[in-house]
């Protein structure tokens, strides 16, 4: 875990894709993209099954280790009308189930323009962005907030690290000028690389802790 303070709030970034407003027991998490494989299986692309369950797992671990009192999606919970699948709705319902107390809100994104709003029975609040929390705007695009801080996802961040035949792309969070891009929390989402500049903080995830990029 890493701990700063964004927008006058305590913000704790999390190994596991994720971040945190501890003072309100608020968990941030950008780019779920549930029902993602079934979307690209309806297209007839081969891909694995199960990742929305992995998905919604590790949401249970994040709520049970960190006392969470409300998740916030940071856009693109479901990946397309694909999504509204039998099989993937009652995945999600049993794990609503798992969760009655639990606040739930979405700020919409670009997939979610596109899937439409979770069905009513999920419970899920659903804002578009920005959503202003004192010092902090929580968005799904990556975009300035006059007077806030900004949490966002959308871009699926990824970070160059290693040489030569060692080097490899990680997911990490991305901070620039007053941003903060969280890295996509789906299973099944791709990487793209962070174009940093001086001043850039870059974090990235590998095998379960964070750690520095250098560079920028």
């Amino acid at each position: 875990m890493m701990d700063l303070i964004w927008g006058g709030e305590p913000l704790r970034l999390l190994p596991q894709k994720a971040a945190l407003l501890p003072e309100r027991r608020m968990l941030l998490v950008a780019d779920a993209h549930l029902g993602k494989a079934v979307s690209f299986r309806r297209l007839g692309v081969p891909v694995p099954q199960g990742t929305t369950s992995d998905t919604l797992a590790r949401l249970d671990g994040l709520v049970a280790s960190h006392g969470v009192e409300h998740i916030v999606f940071l856009g693109d919970l479901l990946h397309s009308a694909h999504a509204h699948a039998p099989a993937t709705q009652a995945a999600i319902g049993r794990w609503r189930d798992r969760h009655p107390r639990l606040a739930l809100t979405l700020v919409r994104g670009n997939h979610d323009d596109r899937a439409g709003d979770p069905p009513p029975t999920l419970g899920i609040r659903c804002l578009d962005e920005p959503w202003a929390l004192a010092g902090v705007a929580l968005c799904h695009h990556p975009r300035a907030v006059p007077g806030r801080a900004v949490v966002a996802g959308h871009v699926h961040p990824g970070a160059w690290v290693g040489r030569g035949l060692d080097r490899m792309r990680l997911p990490c969070f991305h901070l620039h000028s007053g941003v903060a891009v969280l890295p996509a929390f789906g299973g099944f989402t791709g990487l793209h690389a962070v174009e940093r500049v001086a001043g850039d903080r870059v974090i990235a995830v590998a095998e379960g802790r964070l750690f520095d990029v250098p560079g920028g």
